[in-house]
């Protein structure tokens, strides 16, 4: 048996990135691994341009302008966004709207907020206004030539409208990551049929491609296999002709109706078999007629939790990730745990309204509604208690997939 940062290693380390890569719209890219940098070709924004809807002037027009001191100028243009206005005449200012382009001579923008317009027209300014303000400058966001997304980087939507923002129509990402899942056991049934006695339903099946949808991967469904020897062999074969990886479910034990280590070894091989983890000891890697193999617990706790931890890093690295590990937030226990574990454990919690952490009452590796219920995992190193007050390494669900 490993330890977890062993498996982490073995696991990030062994994992095969894709090499194929295609270019597509960058409308249809979320979700996607970028396969090349997107340089920008533009500054970002392509011009000086007014942050408010107001009036731009030359700040040294406006020089003395106070509460006692009303500086009245004459408004010579009007410049909407999407249009260019022509060089500012000297001692006027002329209506800007949001976005609009700062034209020359003018350096500042006064919100129509602060400002009147008398009888005449003319606008009443009574503030002396920097040069600059309410100004956002070209090349702000991101000048021409620098990178706006790295190759390596999954595009979240805020990425998106990052690369959308310099133009880049089209985005060279790496191909789906083909993933075949399948599940062991003769006590499996499918949701919606009639549960027969000794039955249960595969959640597993729902969990794992939930999981893998939420990756961008795609899924190659082998389905549900019996406790049987040679099905199991047949059904690996079938996995390994379409995928580039293949999860398993299931049947990790070895006993005489676990089946999934003395298939793999017929048909490959296996690297590491067990994990110091709680939940989910039974944590298998090896490959199948050459494909990748992660074998998941059938506990739908211990499916759901080392899937996150050791097969979610495997499965970013092969589709060209590089930084994989997680990164926890400290936060603090409103919980006792007393009793120190002899493997490492994460515990399902929950973020409360006092700032800490609250803990699922039942731990059990078959009580899915823990995960349901939780926000994210506490890390509680074998040998160790946590004390309510202790600030602990927490976590949350939602990072696992930005």
């Amino acid at each position: 048996m490993i330890s977890f940062d062993e498996a982490f290693e073995l696991f990030t380390k062994r994992a095969r990135p894709v090499e194929q890569a295609e270019t597509i719209p960058t409308l249809y890219a979320v979700g996607r691994v970028l396969a090349e940098d997107v340089v920008s070709t533009i500054d970002v924004p392509s011009w000086d341009n007014s942050q408010m809807d107001g009036y731009c002037a030359a700040a040294s027009d406006l020089r003395g302008a106070s509460p006692s001191h009303t500086v009245r100028l004459a408004v010579s243009q009007r410049i909407p966004a999407g249009t260019s206005g022509a060089p500012l005449e000297p001692g006027t200012c002329a209506r800007i709207f949001t976005g609009a382009p700062i034209p020359a001579g003018a350096d500042t923008v006064i919100p129509q907020e602060n400002v009147l317009v008398d009888d005449e027209g003319r606008v009443m300014f009574n503030r002396s206004p920097r040069p600059g303000e309410w100004v956002r400058r070209r090349g702000g966001d991101i000048a021409c030539g620098a990178v706006a997304a790295r190759a390596g980087e999954r595009i979240t939507s805020a990425k998106l409208g990052l690369i959308a923002s310099v133009g880049a129509g089209y985005v060279k990402v790496f191909r789906h990551l083909k993933v075949a899942v399948l599940f062991s056991g003769s006590e499996l049934t499918a949701p919606g049929e009639t549960l027969p006695a000794g039955g249960i339903y595969n959640s597993n099946r729902y969990t794992l491609r939930g999981l893998l949808r939420d990756l961008d991967c795609e899924v190659f469904d082998v389905g549900t296999v019996r406790d049987s020897f040679e099905e199991t062999v047949a059904a690996f074969r079938t996995a390994a002709q379409a995928a580039d990886l293949i999860i398993s479910a299931g049947g990790m034990s070895v006993g005489e109706e676990d089946h999934i280590k003395p298939a793999v070894e017929a048909l490959g091989s296996i690297e590491a078999w067990k994990v110091s983890l709680k939940p989910g000891k039974p944590v298998a890697l090896g490959e199948v007629c050459g494909v990748p193999f992660i074998g998941l617990p059938g506990n739908p706790v211990s499916c759901f939790v080392t899937f996150l931890l050791l097969a979610k890093p495997y499965i970013c690295r092969a589709q060209g990730i590089e930084d994989v590990r997680e990164r926890p937030l400290y936060v603090r226990a409103d919980f006792d745990w007393k009793k120190p574990g002899s493997r490492r454990e994460f515990v399902r919690v929950r973020k409360n309204d006092r700032g800490g952490l609250d803990l699922f009452s039942n731990q059990n590796s078959q009580i899915l509604t823990s995960c349901a219920w939780a926000d994210g995992v506490v890390d509680i190193p074998a040998g160790t208690t946590v004390k309510a007050g202790d600030v602990v390494p927490y976590y949350a669900f939602g990072e696992f997939f930005k």
